[in-house]
Parts: structure tokens; sequence; C-alpha cells
């Protein structure tokens, strides 16, 4: 059986009988928006409370995973089981929660899911119908989920990374976050010792689209060059957009590398090393 492309293209979604798939809008921060106008039969998935497990910023930072009971918790009430066809998309360009709950669901070995290239805009543009109408999910079973079983790293290993040459730690964060010239959401700005930049945008053409899967694997294979992928770490702010490119990665036909859920807000929050801005 051929593998299901991890982006699925607007006007693919038009073409499919609604009763096939589950379409989900995971904009974070955009459940108004979303009550007044969302693509029709989607449901709203919060990152916030459906998608992470908020505690203590210093431990597991601003997203941390839940559960894996938790995450059954909610596929069940959002109609998902295991054979479920799951449609993804927010209203960042596929950049915000749509890829980390991708990323999720490819972590329990879920098989047919697929994110909305371009997101809410790109469907809209392609003539898919909008509603505002209050949308109830479908039944369904309860989902077995043992454990994550796509590979992940905590602080401790990224720490050990820092100080050596074994492993490659990606920081998908823009250029002057990483440079600590900036930083909107965390305390302070700065990077990780021994991280290199490639900004999640760079996946995007300047329409908010994907880039071919042919231009991103040569993209990553340049960029990532002489290393293992399974030696690669890739966080972001939160664990959020770091699955951007995990995405990307998967889209291009490439290995998944290991995500640091707890990134930047939580590496931040620890007395850990870090490079800061040059005064």
């Amino acid at each position: 059986m051929q593998k299901l492309s991890p982006i699925i293209q607007p006007r693919e979604l038009i073409n499919l009988n609604s009763n096939d798939f589950v379409l989900i809008d995971a904009s974070a921060g955009s459940k108004t928006r979303y009550d007044e106008n969302h693509l029709a039969g989607a449901l709203y998935i919060d990152l916030n409370t459906d998608l992470a497990n908020i505690q203590d910023f210093a431990v597991g930072g601003r997203h941390p995973l839940p559960t894996v009971e938790q995450f059954a918790d909610v596929l069940k009430c959002f109609g998902i089981d295991k054979t479920t066809h799951v449609i993804i998309y927010d209203d960042k360009n596929s950049s915000n929660a749509a890829a980390r709950f991708w990323w999720m669901l490819k972590a329990i070995r879920h098989e047919k899911v697929q994110v909305l290239n371009g997101g809410f805009n790109a469907a809209i543009n392609a003539g898919f119908p909008t509603s505002s109408k209050v949308e109830e999910p479908k039944n369904a079973e309860d989902y077995k989920i043992t454990n994550w079983n796509l590979p992940l790293v905590d602080i401790n290993e990224v720490e050990i990374a820092s100080k050596t040459s074994n492993k490659t730690i990606v920081d998908v964060r823009d250029a002057n976050r990483f440079a600590g010239l900036t930083e909107p959401i965390d305390l302070i700005a700065g990077h990780i010792p021994n991280a290199i930049n490639i900004p999640f945008t760079e996946n995007l053409d300047e329409n908010g689209l994907f880039l071919a899967p042919s231009i991103l694997k040569e993209k990553y294979t340049h960029a990532l060059a002489n290393v293992k992928l399974e030696d690669v770490i890739v966080h972001c702010g939160s664990g959020v957009t770091a699955c951007h490119m995990l995405l990307a990665m998967d889209y291009a036909g490439l290995e998944i590398p290991k995500l640091y859920i707890g990134s930047w807000s939580e590496w931040s929050r620890n007395n850990k090393d870090m490079v800061l801005a040059e005064k």
C-alpha cells in the first residue's frame, strides 16, 4: 500500500467525501475566529488543554506532552480511533499546532493523518466551504495507546549534546530569537550552546505553502550534511513549531529526528548555559 503523504493539498481535500475523514482546526489562540468562521465540519482542538499538559514551565516547558492516557481520551472525544483519516489545519500556514498534532498522531503510530497545505486561508481560496455552526464529533472506540513511539529527548540529553559534538541541535525559531536580539515569549533571549539555526519558515514558499518534497530533501540533506538524522535534536520555543521541521522532513521522505519538547522555554528556566546576544 502506498504511503499516505503527510501533506494534503486544498483541492484534494475538496474532492474527498466529508464522511471519510475527521477535520481538525488546530489554530492556537483562535477559538473566537473558529466560532465565527471555520472550515465546514471542522472540530476545534486546543493546543493548551488538548495537546499539552501545562504545569510548571521549568519542567517540560510551555507545552509539555500530555500523558498517553490523556491523549487517548482527547482522541475519543474528537471521534478519532485507529482507523480514522485525520486532516489537520491551522490559520498560520500549518506552522502552529497543526504540525504538533500531526507529530503526536505519528508518535502513536496513527497511519492516516495529513496536514492541509497552506491551512485555513488556502482552503478558503480553493473554494472549501466555511461555517459558524457547532460541529459534533463522531462516535469512536477507545484509543489504546501505550507510549510515544517517535524519538524524544529530555533536558539532560540536550545538555550533554550542548557540550559535545556527538549530536546536532537544531533551533527552528526565527534568526533574531536565535541570536538573542528579541524574545517575545520567554524570559531570556538567546539559544542553547552548540545549536544551529534553521528557521521553520524556510520550509514555506512566498504563498505560505510547503516547498516541494524534492526541494525540502535537498535543503535538509545540505543543511545536515555528514550528520546521521538519528543524531539530530530539533527544538523551538515550546515544542510546537519544531514539529513543522519534522513534518517537512517527513514530507521530503527523510527520517524524523528527535524532538526536544521542553525547548527554549524549559532550557532558559533551568540555569543552563546559554548563548546570549553580544552587548
